[in-house]
């Protein structure tokens, strides 16, 4: 156990311009610090095991469900339990925790239906 930065963590691209750095990378936990530049989206989709929290860190992160869209400024945080279809979504630039219980590697089903 030693402490690190962030910016020290293993790296990797998402949707080409979107980064994440592996704070945790255990089949049991999952903590990603990412950072999305302004105007982009991920993929809806939904894990069939996984328990996420998203926790904003700058900016403002939009999380859309089947049902709503849930808007996060610095500080909030919110629960997405398994199974549930989430989009995640950002106008500013923004720097957001995901916690995963478990890791969502190979717990991924895209949804072709969703669009918000």
């Amino acid at each position: 156990m030693n402490p690190i930065h962030w910016s020290e963590a293993p790296h990797y691209l998402w949707a080409g311009d979107c980064e994440g750095w592996r704070l945790c990378d255990t089949p049991e936990l999952s903590v990603i610090h990412e950072r999305m530049p302004a105007g982009r989206s991920e993929t809806a989709h939904r894990h069939g095991q996984a328990r996420q929290v998203f926790r904003c860190l700058s900016g403002q992160l939009r999380i859309a469900t089947r049902d709503t869209i849930h808007t996060l400024s610095e500080g909030q945080s919110l629960e997405i339990p398994p199974g549930t279809w989430h989009r995640a979504h950002c106008e500013t630039e923004t720097t957001f925790l995901v916690i995963s219980a478990p890791s969502t590697r190979g717990d991924r089903e895209d949804a072709a239906g969703m669009t918000r």
